[in-house]
């Protein structure tokens, strides 16, 4: 039977992972611990999910607490999807990540991946994240960790450098890009198989087929009909131009590169509005298709259905040996030829119970590994920045950022930089050089 924790269970996540587990009936015979340090999301996240429990009589047994110590011990699965400071996508620190930058002309969408609201984003996530993983390396040795909490290449990255647990970076973008593009071509989208390899938020359909004929060239049909391409003309327009289709989303890539989101003509042209800052919490557009967001509200949830995550499909192919694919995020030895040794890639990954086995894709076409090298150059410092705990590489990461390079010059940046670390210094203690403790409460040996 097996002990899941989920840290992080009171994000608008735990709830619907939760139903997940218990929809699997292998799963369900085991534990769910839901960890969080806000006492009134977890208390609304634990009862919903023993409502469930009660209303079908499951055999699942399900914890709180707000202390991930009582959790961790003799863990078989850790998912973590966290955030660190204040809401993911709402109030401080993410609105100043957001607003300051506006200031100087960087008008991001979303900035959790390279741009400069995502390195702060990753500055403040990666001490946390690395007293998670240290306590489950001691407590929970043998655990495989699941990680949703953004940005994840870079924590990915930072997590495997750093500590010896074994993890494994998950995001829907790939699953959720599938569908996009199933319905435009009117075909289910289970029905789809294609290659899908690259970096997080920017890997790419290699291959897309159905029953054996290459959908490309219909792809490129619906170029030609706006109504196909409505609300994804970003990525279309990457489409036209380099020859492939990226995962993740219109708004998310349209800040990874600097054709798009530079000046108000060109957001215009784009259909990008300017992201609407707000101080309370909301649902977020990509939860709807998970079913995640904000489910504790209602009397149970339907363990008939589960959602589009591959968590739950990895902890039942390690536990039953059925073999599993997904894509996932890993550390490239030699999976993807011309992207950097050593770096975090996102690719299809094949899991039993011997593990997670990434696989050999081989060379992206050059164009597509040379716009990932560009992000690469920004997590590579943004990871040194975290692992040397120095502010010098952190501002580096900045000026790397596709659009920031291209909208601010460096002294701006430089003060754009200054001002954030500011904003944000009660976040940042980690990287005080008279810093010696914990940034968070952590796990006392």
């Amino acid at each position: 039977m097996a002990k899941i924790v989920i840290v992080g269970a009171g994000s608008g996540f735990g709830g619907r992972l939760s139903v997940d587990i218990m929809a699997n009936p292998q799963l369900r015979e085991g534990s769910i611990w839901l960890c969080d340090l806000n006492p009134g999301r977890l208390r609304k996240v634990y009862e919903y999910v023993q409502r469930t429990v009660e209303k079908y009589e499951l055999p699942t047994q399900v914890y709180a607490t707000t202390d991930r110590c009582e959790a961790l011990p003799d863990a078989d699965f850790v998912v973590t999807s966290i955030a660190v400071g204040g809401g993911a996508y709402w109030g401080f620190p993410f609105n100043a990540e957001m607003s300051i930058p506006r200031e100087y002309g960087v008008d991001q969408s979303v900035a959790d991946t390279v741009s400069v609201g995502a390195v702060f984003r990753f500055l403040r996530t990666a001490p946390v994240h690395l007293q998670i993983l240290r306590d489950v390396e001691r407590l929970a040795p043998n655990a495989l960790v699941l990680n949703h909490t953004n940005p994840m290449a870079m924590l990915t990255w930072v997590h495997h450098a750093a500590t010896n647990v074994r993890n494994v970076g998950l995001c829907h973008g790939v699953q959720g890009t599938n569908g996009v593009l199933a319905r435009r071509l009117g075909i289910p989208p289970k029905e789809i198989r294609y290659l899908c390899a690259g970096i997080n938020h920017l890997a790419w359909f290699l291959e897309y087929t159905h029953e054996g004929r290459d959908l490309y060239p219909e792809m490129r049909a619906l170029l030609d009909d706006p109504e196909k391409t409505k609300d994804e003309e970003v990525r279309f327009e990457i489409l036209r131009h380099f020859g492939y289709f990226p995962t993740e989303s219109n708004r998310h890539d349209s800040e990874y590169m600097p054709y798009f989101r530079r000046t108000e003509a060109l957001r215009e042209h784009y259909k990008l509005d300017s992201r609407e800052l707000t101080d309370e919490p909301r649902i977020r557009e990509w939860l709807k298709d998970t079913g995640a967001d904000g489910e504790e509200s209602l009397p149970v949830g339907d363990i008939n259905r589960t959602s589009n995550e591959f968590t739950i499909h990895i902890m039942d192919a390690i536990l039953s040996d059925i073999p599993y694919r997904f894509n996932g995020n890993v550390m490239n030895h030699g999976l993807i030829s011309n992207l950097p040794d050593g770096c975090c890639v996102e690719v299809p990954c094949m899991t039993d119970s011997h593990g997670i086995n990434p696989c050999h894709v081989g060379a992206l076409p050059p164009q597509l590994a040379a716009l990932d090298r560009i992000h690469i150059g920004v997590q590579e410092m943004a990871v040194r920045a975290v692992l040397d705990r120095d502010r010098e590489a952190a501002y580096h990461a900045v000026c790397l950022c596709p659009m920031t390079a291209a909208t601010v010059p460096l002294p701006k940046i430089r003060e754009m930089f200054d001002r954030l670390w500011e904003a944000e210094k009660d976040l940042l203690t980690y990287f005080d050089s008279n810093h010696t403790g914990p940034v968070a409460e952590t796990c006392a040996p």
